[in-house]
């Protein structure tokens, strides 16, 4: 599977992706839900809830485990993907047209801190030794 070029990374397999609006959208990495199986349940976190960068905010279950979803940069919650409540199998046919949350940066600097494709490419190899 390929890691999006236009996306940045989390090294706890989130996704960020900086929308023409100034607010982020966040989802979970292939990767991810690749480790975790079918997914069964997903906790979003609240609209309006500020967020701390590092900071659980979301919880994905499936078959296998349940894993935490921190945020990648602070912010508040201005979107939910609903839809996932109901369909979290989405994650897992397509976990990066699957995004979970939607968040108005409070620092948007933070985002400078996280690893470009490349640098999750080369994460996951050393994740693999």
């Amino acid at each position: 599977m390929s890691i999006p070029t236009d996306l940045k990374y989390t090294d706890s397999h989130e996704w960020v992706k900086s929308e023409s609006d100034g607010t982020v959208t966040i989802g979970v990495t292939h990767h991810a839900q690749e480790l975790l199986g079918d997914m069964v349940f997903v906790e979003l976190p609240q609209v309006g809830r500020e967020l701390a960068q590092k900071e659980e905010c979301a919880v994905a279950e499936s078959v296998k485990a349940a894993a935490d979803i921190y945020a990648p940069i602070s912010g508040e919650v201005t979107e939910i993907n609903s839809e996932l409540e109901s369909e979290p199998e989405k994650i897992n046919q397509d976990a990066y047209s699957a995004w979970l949350f939607k968040l108005k940066p409070t620092n948007a600097s933070e985002l400078d801190g996280l690893l470009d494709a490349a640098g999750y490419q080369t994460r996951l190899e050393n994740e693999d030794h």
